[in-house]
């Protein structure tokens, strides 16, 4: 009807999913995709943590911090439907997590701020 393969039906019906938890918005939605996730249910028993270190290997640069906190609030959403949580509610338990496991050796050496397309976006390094 919308003449979409199926594939691409089911990656914006992941979209619209990821989109109904409080604070995530498409850039994250479209995050989980890349990982490979199409539905909450997928996220169930995840480790926001773990996600984090694959999606920073996958991408090839680390993240934000704050990126890791919404993982942390997709998995624990997909596990209690607690709509009241947001992602700064699991900051906290990121820097304890972080400051007590660190980082896996693995982890990539260039930030995301790094990378030539936001530099060229935000223009750093230019007066």
């Amino acid at each position: 009807m919308l003449n979409s393969t199926t594939e691409r039906a089911k990656e914006i019906y992941a979209l619209a999913e990821f989109q109904t938890v409080p604070s995530v918005g498409i850039k994250f939605a479209e995050d989980l995709v890349f990982l490979g996730y199409y539905s909450l249910n997928e996220l169930k028993q995840k480790d926001g943590a773990q996600l984090t270190d694959e999606y920073e290997q996958k991408k090839g640069y680390w993240i934000d911090p704050c990126v890791e906190d919404q993982f942390r609030l997709i998995v624990n959403f997909a596990n209690t439907n607690d709509t009241k949580k947001t992602w700064w509610d699991f900051t906290e338990e990121r820097k304890k997590f972080r400051t007590e496991n660190g980082y896996p050796k693995s982890r990539p050496q260039k930030a995301w701020y790094e990378t030539l397309g936001y530099q060229r976006k935000y223009n750093i390094g230019s007066h």
